[in-house]
C-alpha cells in the first residue's frame, strides 16, 4: 500500500468533519486515524489525506471527483447526500458540497450514449440543460 498514490484535500480546520460526512455517504468507507493536523479516511476503498491546513487554499472546480452512476436512485443519492446542508448545485452533473469541493454524479452510461452516432449531440443538449442528471430523459433523447 506504500506505493499507493492519493489526493490530500486542503480544508481550514474542518477534515474530521469533512471525512466523518463523507464516510456516510460512501460504501466501504472508514476513518482510519486522525492526528489532529491530518486525517486519514476511505471513500469507497480510495485513501485520501484531509490535512487541517487554514485559510490560505480553497477548492475550486479545476479538480473534481466523479462518481459514476448505474440508475437513477445512485444519482440520486449521491446528489441529495452532496448538496445537503450548504452544498450547491451547478450544470451537468456538477456540484460543490459544504465544504467547497467539486463533484461530478454522472451516469456511467453517459458515454456511450455521447458516443452514439444518431443520437450524440442530442443527448449533449439535453444534458447541457440539465443540472442533476435524469438517466430516463437522456436514454429517451
Amino acid at each position: 500500500m506504500k506505493d499507493q498514490m492519493y489526493p490530500c484535500l486542503w480544508f481550514d480546520g474542518q477534515a474530521r468533519a469533512a471525512a466523518d460526512f463523507y464516510c456516510t455517504i460512501f460504501p466501504n468507507s472508514k476513518n482510519i486515524s486522525d492526528s489532529g493536523m491530518v486525517v486519514i479516511f476511505e471513500l469507497n476503498g480510495k485513501r485520501f489525506m484531509g490535512l487541517n491546513g487554514g485559510p490560505n487554499f480553497k477548492f475550486n472546480e479545476a479538480v473534481s471527483f466523479v462518481i459514476p452512476c448505474e440508475n437513477q436512485d445512485e444519482i440520486d443519492h449521491y446528489w441529495n447526500k452532496l448538496t445537503a446542508d450548504g452544498g450547491q448545485e451547478s450544470q451537468c452533473g456538477w456540484l460543490k458540497d459544504k465544504y467547497g469541493l467539486s463533484w461530478q454524479v454522472v451516469p456511467s452510461m453517459l458515454g456511450e450514449l455521447m458516443s452514439n452516432p444518431e443520437k450524440g449531440q442530442k443527448v449533449v443538449q439535453v444534458f447541457l440543460k440539465m443540472k442533476k442528471f435524469d438517466i430516463e430523459t437522456l436514454k429517451n433523447v
